[in-house]
């Protein structure tokens, strides 16, 4: 999972990208990049590390230009550790391009060998995002040979690219002298949204949050398999480029990672939310008598909605019991489990009066591999808790998602080939309480507006809790070799748990 953003502007757009960024930290911590494009020349700085640690004066200094793109990253694939693997990544022919994406190629490997033995292009890292450049690099090349580049040549690669790639993802990338074009994966399973400014400013970014925040209205989401090309005037040129679009975003945008201000095709993420919580009552309530539960407990931050919604149709007090230290630096000795246990501590602590005495339903988001649920559990029976009580507003994680998702594999999911009460025993609480995929579904669908001219869902990538992969390509030798280029990590980075991405509302 990552943020990218790209801007055509009439003024300097350095400031512009850096805010649009911190909009976006929340979808990732790992990288940060920024590119601009003055006249034919483009300027770029990229490092690990978080937006305002990357981006220093002398920095932002160096980024001049009215156009350019921005990403923060979150590895799914590749080398975590490689500088080089940070975005935006450039080439130089044709014309010179650069590019930011949001996604996971799920053909990665078959692409990099045809890139070399038929397209002649060679890739210099483990990223699929450097595939995907040098894809649409040779279709461009391809379009525009014995003519120009113009909008209707753009169109053509992309048309290309959609053929020949497979998987999640959301583009924005540059052309020299030319314009930025932007376009979304044929599934829309990866976000991408579009708005302007009051002075003609035009920007495409991951979340509507980014447009709003930085001043411009949200026009529309650009649409499964559609590109947009933003000429160096600011003109606007759109075209439906894949044969058989459907929209089926991912259900975890909605769960879990997205902003809650945001509005992703059309549909509130925080009403989205309100929803879960509604459905979870009723799975509540035939599981644990109401008359039992004393206060309701969110786990911060994104399920704080959902909480709110259950504790209000339940009847029962709605509390905050964990506070969550937002300045936690990274944790970069971490030799084994016992300490990644403490490092979930240093960034909860608990308000010991919520629990002590009381019968507490915790609330989460989702659980994944279930090690902080049950530290978290352990936390509220050691602050004095008679009974805690686990409700996951999302359904079991189940299955690895291939999309641009971080899930671990089958083997590290606490869900995997287990039943509610075996991962009840596992996590340590004294009931489990999971939403089930088809509540799940009509709830962020009911959150849908039924306005015309509103995008029309076909359905949702929910591939973690369900197992069904909507590209139609992936089984479970696509899901080792994939594994396999998962981002390596070593015992000794910070812990890469939900709790280490802060999610915030800020």
């Amino acid at each position: 999972m990552c943020g990218i953003v790209g801007v055509v502007s009439n003024a300097p757009v350095n400031q512009l990208l850096y805010d649009a960024l911190l909009l976006l930290q929340h979808r990732g911590q790992d990288a940060a990049g920024i590119v601009t494009l003055l006249e034919r020349k483009f300027f770029m700085h990229k490092a690990k590390g978080m937006v305002r640690d990357v981006f220093r004066t002398r920095n932002m200094r160096a980024l001049p230009g009215d156009v350019g793109l921005g990403q923060v990253r979150y590895p799914t694939a590749g080398n975590a550790y490689s500088e080089e693997e940070a975005q935006p990544f450039y080439v130089n022919a044709p014309y010179g391009i650069v590019l930011v994406h949001n996604g996971n190629l799920t053909n990665a490997h078959a692409l990099r060998s045809e890139l070399f033995s038929t397209d002649h292009r060679h890739t210099n890292t483990e990223s699929d995002s450097e595939v995907l450049l040098n894809v649409l690099a040779h279709e461009i090349e391809r379009s525009t040979r014995g003519g120009m580049l113009n909008s209707t040549t753009v169109f053509e690669a992309v048309r290309a690219v959609h053929r020949r790639l497979r998987g999640s993802y959301a583009v924005v990338a540059l052309i020299a002298g030319h314009g930025l074009v932007a376009f979304r994966d044929p599934y829309g399973i990866r976000p991408l949204a579009m708005g302007r400014g009051a002075d003609g400013t035009v920007m495409v970014a991951s979340e509507s949050v980014a447009l709003e925040g930085s001043g411009h209205v949200f026009e529309r989401n650009i649409a499964p398999g559609e590109a947009v090309f933003v000429d160096l005037q600011g003109q606007v040129h759109a075209e439906q480029c894949a044969d058989a679009p459907t929209l089926n975003p991912c259900m975890f945008e909605f769960v879990y990672l997205a902003r809650p201000d945001s509005v992703m095709d059309g549909i509130s993420v925080y009403q989205a939310r309100l929803n879960l919580g509604e459905t979870l009552a009723k799975r509540v309530v035939s599981t644990v008598p109401p008359s039992e539960i004393d206060v309701i407990i969110p786990i911060p931050e994104s399920s704080r909605p959902s909480a709110t919604q259950l504790a209000h149709l339940l009847g029962i007090p709605y509390r905050e019991g964990f506070v969550k230290n937002r300045y936690v630096g990274r944790t970069f000795i971490m030799p084994g489990q016992g300490v990644r246990k403490k490092s979930v501590r240093q960034k909860l602590n608990v308000i010991a009066s919520e629990f002590k005495g009381r019968n507490v339903l915790l609330v989460d988001d989702s659980i994944v591999r279930g090690t902080t649920s049950k530290e978290i559990v352990q936390m509220a029976r050691d602050a004095g808790a008679k009974k805690v009580y686990l409700a996951s507003a999302a359904p079991p994680v189940r299955y690895p998602n291939v999309y641009g998702i971080d899930m671990p594999t089958k083997g590290e999911l606490v869900a995997h080939d287990r039943t509610v009460e075996e991962i009840r025993e596992l996590i340590g609480c004294d009931a489990l309480i999971y939403q089930d995929v088809e509540g799940m579904k009509r709830a962020v669908m009911k959150a849908s507006p039924s306005t015309p001219g509103a995008p029309k869902l076909d359905g949702f990538d929910s591939s973690c809790f369900d197992g069904i992969y909507v590209t139609g390509d992936i089984d479970t030798e696509a899901i080792s070799r994939m594994n396999g280029s998962r981002p390596r990590v070593e015992e000794t980075e910070e812990d890469s748990s939900r709790l280490a991405l802060p999610n915030l509302a800020e």
